[in-house]
């Protein structure tokens, strides 16, 4: 890790959204300059949450901040602070490119343009600056989002899922980029193989202990020092419990003994409490999603049929053939690159608007939108799950909202309030409940802790049903039998 001046600081500070649920207890940690730092911790544990209170330490005006209930966050003096988000704020979405890049300023930069195009070379990115914010795809805006905190020339760069939505060059060209930046940047993501190529150091929130532990080393190193702490401290416990178990066991023999037999057993009920007064609290690695099933509609005929695309090439776009006819157990993926035009595809599959697809008549759709924006925010989690059943029950609610780790606690509190992971698992516990006859997945594996992944694949592999998905993680599509491909850019 970087051995400069301490640029980041969190003395004691303790956070809660309400009283009843606290994110951050007394945390402690530093950020020394230049530093190449990762946050992880399980969905909902406050990673975004330690980008606010840095934001608002800086008094950014521009995003939102929060500020500490209790401690303080200090930010080396005159050091500024560029934030790329997850998603695209929607205030922005009828503004120009042009528009977009001006409100980064705080006063009107009369060499604008120039510095939209070197930035926009930074991100590999190419589209014209009149076009507005929504006619971008996923992907496009994702590399604008980054771009937007790089015209600043940050001394502190905030990326919170910078991957979501890049396809495999974007990744690539993003992570050489962060390789060389001589500046601090701090990460959060869950793209473990993007984060161990730069990575120098890690801080990890634990959503159990509410506290922040700082770790050096890049990312898999850490993942394998925490779980050896584990280890020691399961196998320092067990120890102590045989030690225990052993001593109890004689205390009970001599206590019936007189004299000295007697006068042992007191000293052996000393070990005890000591080794009881011994036992460590055993770090809880992160929990992983249970195996779920997404049961399927029944259905014997067709379920889709693509007959043609539209398909966006240098900022045009054209109609073209397709043959696409889909089963259920059928598998196609849609692949090309940001800008191709496959959320355009599997959104108008969805609302029934493709011209040139058609989903037969009475199948249900499970439809992740990777932004979410499928979801009432407004509605409680438990009222999100029973709108997918004909007869809601609480037993079956709260056991599937148990299962994606949503609590009893969080089945109460809105959906607007959950953490971008936490909505992502909603959407498959959603799933459970509907069962569907076809799943559309605009990159199903946005926000998720990576540990659920292979959970998550394995259930999609094995629906019933159809599945139409796009997807830029190699090891994740790996997991799903593809029986179908479409490349919009052929």
């Amino acid at each position: 890790m970087s051995a400069g001046n301490v640029i980041i600081r969190f003395d004691n500070v303790s956070f809660h959204y309400t009283p009843d649920k606290p994110i951050l207890e007394a945390a402690n940690f530093s950020v020394r300059e230049d530093a190449k730092i990762t946050i992880m911790g399980q969905n909902g544990a406050g990673k975004s949450t330690i980008f606010k209170l840095i934001c608002g330490a800086a008094n950014l005006d521009a995003v939102e901040t929060l500020r500490p209930d209790e401690g303080s966050v200090h930010i080396r003096g005159g050091a500024s602070i560029g934030i790329a988000l997850q998603v695209m704020p929607k205030h922005f979405f009828d503004r120009t490119i042009s528009e977009y890049f001006a409100a980064a300023f705080g006063e009107k930069k009369y060499n604008l343009e120039k510095l939209i195009a070197d930035v926009l070379s930074v991100v590999d990115l190419s589209v014209p600056l009149a076009k507005k914010i929504r006619e971008l795809s996923g992907g496009q805006q994702a590399r604008l989002l980054l771009a937007y905190a790089l015209i600043q020339k940050p001394d502190i760069l905030l990326l919170d899922e910078p991957t979501n939505n890049l396809d495999a060059s974007g990744i690539e060209h993003l992570t050489g980029f962060l390789m060389t930046y001589d500046q601090t940047v701090i990460v959060i993501s869950h793209d473990a193989n993007f984060l161990n190529a730069f990575t120098d150091g890690v801080l990890n929130v634990d959503l159990q202990t509410k506290k922040v532990e700082q770790y050096v080393g890049n990312y898999f190193d850490v993942v394998e020092q925490i779980a050896a702490q584990i280890e020691r401290e399961e196998k320092k416990n067990a120890q102590l419990r045989r030690n225990i178990q052993d001593r109890k066991d004689k205390v009970n023999f001599f206590a019936h003994k007189g004299g000295k037999m007697r006068r042992l057993a007191s000293k052996l009920k000393e070990e005890v409490a000591e080794d009881e007064e011994n036992m460590v609290e055993v770090k809880r690695d992160d929990k992983t999603i249970r195996e779920f099933t997404i049961p399927a509609q029944p259905w014997s005929e067709v379920v889709v049929e693509i007959s043609s695309v539209g398909i966006i090439k240098n900022h045009e776009r054209r109609e073209k053939p397709a043959a696409v006819k889909l089963w259920k157990k059928d598998r196609l993926r849609i692949v090309g690159p940001n800008g191709s035009g496959k959320s355009t595809l599997l959104k108008a599959l969805a609302m029934g608007e493709a011209g040139g697809g058609r989903i037969s008549e009475g199948i249900k759709v499970g439809y992740y939108r990777q932004d979410f924006s499928g979801l009432d925010f407004g509605q409680t989690v438990y009222d999100s799950l029973a709108e997918m059943m004909p007869k809601p029950d609480n037993q079956t609610i709260y056991a599937t909202g148990a299962r994606f780790l949503l609590t009893a606690e969080l089945i109460k509190n809105s959906v607007g309030s959950l953490s971008e992971g936490q909505k992502g698992l909603l959407c498959y516990a959603r799933f459970v409940l509907q069962k569907p006859g076809l799943l559309i997945l605009d990159e199903p594996t946005n926000h998720i802790n990576f540990r659920h992944l292979p959970v998550i694949a394995k259930a999609i592999d094995e629906f019933g049903g159809a599945v139409i998905l796009v997807s830029h993680m190699p090891e994740f599509m790996e997991r799903i039998a593809i029986t179908q491909e479409l490349d919009l850019d052929r």
